[in-house]
């Protein structure tokens, strides 16, 4: 029995917490309250909010306390009421008792919440006001920096002004200072294919010099040639003459030594 009466005890826990949840969801968020927005009035009155969040936050907790009190005492007579004879009465008068406190913790709650929105309405309301107020403040400050922006403005609008005329007045030397340029490169460039031309004309004198001079020297290799050949034929021809000349005059030595043997005869 003892195990049943824990079972009972956390299923009557475990129906009515989804009670507990709906009582603390609730409470609004309001989408225009954070953390940066609430600072500087916190850093300005940090002992009252601090105070009266803690006050929030403290009946916060004796609310959810009664609303798990208020459960579990409903879950133990409900537990109870299983003992006894007239069960469905018994369940009865449980429930009904556990609907009242729900709701008396309920307006509570919605009290609370009340609270709580007027409390951020108001902070919101006040930061407003400080903005506003450093808005007005900063007014004087926001024109002279827009007179003097726009004082820079128009500065640099003369500034632009003054060098648009004065690059229009340059054009005209600048354009010449462009054309002697252009005509001195031109005569650079002139110049410098002038040299390519001559330089490629050179290297063809010279190509033709140095094949005129070999030929030259092959003719004159071929002539000293022929006059060798020729020397040698002509002095070839002197020696046979030469030889004929004495074979003739050894022969006619011969036939006049005959003819005087002939004649002592």
């Amino acid at each position: 029995m003892p195990v049943t009466a824990a079972v009972l005890l956390l299923c009557a826990a475990g129906a009515f917490a989804p009670q507990r949840a709906l009582a603390q969801a609730a409470k609004p968020v309001d989408p225009d309250t954070s953390v940066s927005a609430r600072a500087p009035d916190a850093a300005a009155q940090p002992s009252a909010d601090d105070s009266l969040q803690a006050d929030f936050a403290q009946r916060q907790k004796v609310l959810d306390r009664r609303t798990e009190e208020n459960n579990y005492r409903y879950g133990v007579k409900e537990h109870d009421c299983y003992s006894k004879f007239f069960v469905n009465h018994c369940l009865d008068n449980a429930r009904n008792e556990m609907r009242e406190t729900r709701q008396q913790i309920r307006q509570e709650q919605l009290a609370l919440d009340d609270e709580q929105r007027a409390e951020r309405a108001k902070q919101r309301d006040q930061q407003k006001a400080i903005k506003r107020a450093q808005y007005e403040a900063e007014a004087p400050q926001r024109a002279a920096n827009e007179k003097a922006s726009q004082q820079a403005y128009e500065d640099r609008q003369r500034q632009n002004a003054l060098a648009a005329a004065q690059r229009e007045a340059e054009a005209p030397q600048r354009a010449a200072n462009q054309a002697a340029y252009d005509r001195k490169q031109a005569d650079y460039q002139k110049q410098l294919d002038e040299a390519r031309a001559r330089g490629v004309q050179d290297a063809q004198d010279r190509e033709q010099k140095a094949q005129r001079y070999e030929q030259k020297q092959q003719e004159a290799a071929q002539h000293r040639a022929e006059v060798e050949a020729r020397q040698k034929e002509a002095a070839r021809k002197a020696q046979e003459k030469a030889q004929q000349q004495e074979q003739q005059r050894q022969e006619q030595l011969k036939l006049q030594q005959q003819q005087q043997q002939q004649q002592g005869k």
